[in-house]
């Protein structure tokens, strides 16, 4: 049975005291105070823990198909007979649908059922992968991935979506949202350590074989435990939204991921790149005209959702910067293998989980501006700690504790990010909030590398001077977003 999302505002709260404290998350318009009282800590009901279970698990699948077959590219490369340019597309097939259908697949579970969305997505997922480990000739497994990324499409915002309409605003979303970002960075983490792992004693195939596995597990449980929710109200599609921020992502995420293998020079990158500007501009334009519009500008100019997703932006691509930096460091200066550069990376995951339990009960009791801010301001400042990377085995002790500790600042940002961009709005447009915040994820995770990565490898000082250039721009570029946010969320609340 369908269960309808009311569409009228949530009742009015009794007012407060001009002197009384909040408990819960920032409220716009409402003075925060400098302190809080401890929250209660958020019970999950076993049914509430299951269902929680089947969502994270399922966004736990697609953080790890980012990276687990990256080590495995040039073993996958000589099996099937694919080139060095061959290669590129094993991960621009999954990016380009998993990042250019995300606000289109949003915007459909909140027309026709994101339960039915997600299962839909989770079932594509699991055949794609499949057909990906059974890869016959580069053409199946190019296909498999591509559909592997339609899938993550379709099940990233619906999922998310899910939980937030699940779970209320207040400290239970707030812990629910905080275990999730734990498992997206832990999901992205242990691909990386697990790819090469799997590569050397099963062959490339079974990291493809791993997420078979994960939507055999997931999808069975799915049905029984998530409850369908919509707009009741039967709204309009918007076609010329829909194709024209579709076919933006499209060109825009092919001509940055094209560009971080390939330099920007190629004739397709000069062709995508402004052709994807060009269509996003007319995305916007269109909007402002559209009866019933894919993505309502009134929503992008609330200042939580604005102010939200550019945190999730910047931590996504900066720190995506740096994983991609210290990879080409530890094994081209420090010559450490592909398995001693894994584990290196698995710190960063351990105190990545450590932040996460206790992230949720942070964000509700300080609130979710602060801890934005103050975890972009952890994560650029360890990040400066890298400008001391010499060529000594000290300087590998400090990378790996610098980036794990970065990545606990990384982690608040993500579940803070998640929860400013998606506080406020009605249960009716979730699915299209958290499609903006998922679109955010993957564009962060796309552009950092092309747009700064490209600095290691060609300043003139060598890998070791352009890591440090690269560190000092990250550095920078994420202080200036704390202090963005901290300011822009300050003044909109007064």
């Amino acid at each position: 049975m369908t269960t309808e999302l009311p569409l009228a505002p949530p009742p009015a709260r009794p007012a407060l005291p001009e002197n009384a404290t909040h408990t819960g998350k920032f409220a716009p318009g409402a003075a925060s105070p400098s302190a809080r009282p401890e929250p209660a800590a958020p019970r999950f009901t076993p049914r509430d823990a299951l269902v929680l279970f089947v969502l994270c698990a399922a966004q736990f699948m697609v953080a790890l198909d980012f990276s687990v077959l990256n080590v495995a590219l040039p073993v996958l490369g000589r099996d099937l007979g694919m080139g060095d340019s061959a290669l590129q597309w094993a991960v621009t097939a999954f990016a380009l649908p998993s990042g250019g259908f995300l606000l289109l697949s949003g915007r459909l579970g909140d027309l026709y059922g994101r339960r039915r969305l997600f299962l839909g997505g989770l079932a594509l997922f699991g055949a794609a992968s499949l057909l990906a480990t059974l890869a016959w000739n580069p053409v199946a497994f190019l296909a498999g991935r591509a559909l592997q990324g339609l899938g993550a499409a379709a099940i990233v915002p619906t999922g998310m979506a899910l939980l937030t309409t699940t779970f209320p605003e207040g400290p239970r979303r707030d812990r629910a949202l905080g275990i999730s970002g734990t498992l997206l960075s832990l999901g992205f983490t242990l691909g990386m350590v697990g790819g090469g792992t799997l590569t050397d004693l099963l062959g490339w195939r079974s990291t493809m074989g791993l997420l078979t596995l994960f939507a055999v597990v997931v999808l069975p449980l799915a049905p029984r435990l998530l409850a369908e929710s919509r707009v009741p109200a039967r709204t309009r599609l918007d076609i010329p939204g829909a194709l024209s921020v579709t076919g933006g992502l499209l060109a825009l995420i092919y001509a940055l991921s094209t560009a971080a293998e390939q330099g920007f020079g190629r004739p397709d990158v000069l062709v995508a790149l402004p052709l994807g500007l060009v269509l996003l501009a007319l995305f916007v334009r269109v909007e402002s005209r559209a009866a019933h519009p894919l993505v309502s500008l009134g929503m992008l100019r609330r200042s939580t959702v604005a102010f939200g997703n550019l945190g999730g932006l910047v931590t996504f691509s900066m720190m995506s910067t740096i994983v991609f930096v210290l990879t080409l460091w530890f094994q081209e200066v420090q010559h450490l293998s592909a398995f001693r550069t894994g584990l290196a990376f698995g710190v960063q995951g351990v105190l990545s989980v450590l932040a996460g339990l206790v992230t949720g009960r942070t964000v509700s009791r300080f609130g979710a501006r602060r801890v934005l801010v103050g975890s972009l301001l952890l994560q650029g400042l360890t990040t400066l700690a890298l400008l001391g990377l010499g060529a000594g085995t000290a300087s590998v002790w400090l990378a790996t504790g610098a980036v794990a500790v970065a990545s606990a600042g990384h982690l608040g940002a993500i579940v803070s990010y998640g929860v400013t961009a998606t506080s406020g709005v009605p249960d009716a447009e979730q699915g299209l909030a958290t499609g903006l915040v998922t679109s955010t994820q993957q564009v962060g995770i796309t552009i950092g590398i092309p747009l700064l990565g490209v600095l290691a490898t060609t300043t003139a000082g060598g890998l070791a001077s352009g890591v440090r250039l690269v560190v000092l721009v990250d550095t920078c570029v994420v202080l200036a977003a704390a202090v963005l946010i901290a300011v822009g969320l300050r003044s909109r609340r007064s």
